[in-house]
């Protein structure tokens, strides 16, 4: 573990922003999958694409905004309107999401996968 490449810490060694960072993708990869579940949808794949922002020059120093942009694969024939409300779903049952006071903006990509 490092600091921030920001507070003079190496860049090769994880910090705890990238690990924050990673609590919140996990968190809502593992409430989606878990709602997912319930609703009998068959989640193929889940990747991420996630970004925070903390601004250097604000006071206190903290992150302002996560942006998660999970890309989602499902089975052919699944309700593709049905995946964006589970997200939505998944976002309120996670701990870590409702633990922090960032803003949070999730947006997903729905991919039907071949037969």
């Amino acid at each position: 573990m490092s600091s921030d490449p920001a507070f003079r810490g190496d860049p090769a060694h994880l910090n705890p922003e990238q690990l924050l960072l990673a609590a919140a993708v996990s968190c809502q990869l593992l409430s989606f999958l878990a709602v997912a579940a319930r609703a009998r949808i068959d989640v193929v794949a889940y990747s991420d694409d996630a970004e925070a922002d903390m601004p250097e020059d604000e006071r206190p120093v903290r992150i302002t905004a996560i942006r998660l942009r999970p890309t989602i694969t499902v089975t052919p024939g699944t309700n593709v309107g049905r995946i964006d409300r589970l997200v939505e779903v998944a976002h309120k049952e996670c701990f870590v999401a409702n633990s922090l006071t960032s803003a949070m903006d999730i947006r997903a990509t729905v991919i039907v996968g071949e037969a």
